[in-house]
């Protein structure tokens, strides 16, 4: 019998877990994708309740990123706040290149800053694209890098961003919208993602 939870190939809105990241699953009573959703999403808002309810740290560390991860996904998921031990379909970069990726990535960002090389809303949303490329945990990875880049933006003096508005796990249309926008952004087309962040 087939597990809903392991076998996710025709599920877009989810990175397929692996029987070993299932048995990591906390709550034992979650049995379907959707219950799994609806107990992530309970978690995803208490992460960003407590992000945004702090003073400043620094955004732009692995410290901060994996204590945000665990903030959202640490009633879920043991490995929550754990870097992920293996590439996950298409996307994300082996393991052993998670922690040097991520340094170059906060350098980056930083130098962009400094020397405003691009706009707020450019800036934060370039951070969550290669956040999303690096895919640095085993799960969650999207709905992380757009609340890191929505605390960037806010640190940054701008405004929250939207992402149309929508639950981008669970509405198919505006997922794929997304997804789009992130291939073009892998092209270095970055303007329908900074569109979509604003939609």
């Amino acid at each position: 019998m087939s597990d809903p939870l392991i076998d996710a190939d025709d599920d877009d809105a989810s990175t397929p877990l692996t029987p070993d990241e299932r048995a990591d699953l906390i709550p034992s009573h979650i049995t379907t994708r959707g219950e799994l959703n609806e107990f992530e999403a309970r978690g995803v808002a208490d992460g960003d309740r407590w992000a945004f309810s702090r003073r400043r740290r620094d955004l732009l560390s692995a410290g901060f990123l994996c204590q945000l991860h665990k903030r959202m996904f640490g009633e879920v998921w043991r490995w929550a706040g754990t870097y992920s031990k293996e590439v996950k379909r298409r996307i994300g970069v082996d393991h052993y290149l998670i922690e040097p990726q991520l340094r170059e990535l906060f350098d980056t960002v930083r130098y962009w800053i400094e020397h405003k090389t691009y706009s707020p809303d450019e800036t934060a949303v370039r951070y969550h694209h290669r956040l999303t490329q690096i895919h640095p945990f085993p799960n969650g990875n999207g709905r992380l890098a757009r609340l890191a880049a929505e605390l960037l933006i806010a640190e940054l003096g701008g405004e929250r961003f939207t992402w149309s508005r929508a639950n981008l796990v669970e509405e198919a249309d505006a997922r794929k919208a997304y997804m789009d926008a992130l291939d073009e952004a892998d092209g270095n087309v970055i303007e329908p993602l900074i569109e979509f962040a604003r939609l």
